[in-house]
């Protein structure tokens, strides 16, 4: 088992979300956060005084999935998550040793 965890645009979400049910993707957890990469935030303007805003809203998608799986939800998550432009956001992979479903036990891919 593999979990693929992205960070993504606010706005892109939707078109992400999209394209994993299509793929057949049932499972996910969504997250609100907030942070930055290499764009550090930027400026804003509020009522003629500038401030900063350093942690910028994004989505974290979290799905553990069979390894089958794993490159086509990369797939459809750079797709629908990639403008070209800086802040698109990150993918990571890790694997998963143990998934247990706690109303019956289930363990592996089956608890999925």
């Amino acid at each position: 088992m593999t979990k693929v965890e992205a960070i993504v645009q606010p706005n892109r979400f939707d078109a992400v979300k999209s394209g994993l049910v299509e793929l057949g993707i049932d499972g996910m957890t969504v997250s609100e956060v907030r942070g930055h990469g290499r764009q550090k935030g930027h400026t804003e303007t509020y009522h003629g005084h500038e401030y900063s805003v350093d942690l910028l809203p994004k989505i974290k998608i979290e799905i553990v999935t069979d390894d089958k799986l794993v490159h086509s939800i990369i797939d459809v998550i750079l797709r629908a998550a990639a403008t070209g432009k800086i802040g698109d956001g990150k993918i990571f992979v890790s694997k998963v040793d143990e998934a247990i479903r706690i109303r019956n036990q289930e363990r592996g891919v089956a608890a999925l």
